[in-house]
């Protein structure tokens, strides 16, 4: 059970990875557009929003992996804590959707 619970929390992990330096490029994207880009306040607020929220998830890993399953007093506390990960989760998904709605494309450049 230990075990598969560590690699399922290794696989989230990796995945939320892979959203964190996508969330950075586009926070780097935004920046580079500067505050002509229509939706620089919102965007910005949503990545540092996915962002955070990004990190805290991770650090929450961290602690799932760290304890062990089979000790039954550990049990309350690593289920709250992979509820609140998948609430996280979920919120991290939402936030990000709005993020692909507001669009962080560079503008097509003229061809001459």
């Amino acid at each position: 059970m230990n075990h598969y619970a560590n690699k399922k929390s290794a696989a989230e992990s990796m995945l939320d990875v892979a959203l964190l330096m996508a969330n950075a490029s586009q926070l780097k994207t935004v920046l580079e557009l500067g505050p002509n880009f229509s939706f620089y306040i919102p965007i910005i607020s949503l990545i540092s929003i996915s962002l955070i929220l990004q990190i805290i998830v991770g650090i929450l890993l961290i602690f799932i992996v760290k304890w062990n399953l089979n000790d039954s007093s550990k049990h309350f506390i690593l289920n709250l804590l992979e509820n609140i990960v998948t609430a996280l989760v979920f919120v991290i998904v939402v936030v990000n959707v709005f993020i692909t709605a507001f669009g962080v494309q560079r503008p097509e450049e003229k061809k001459s």
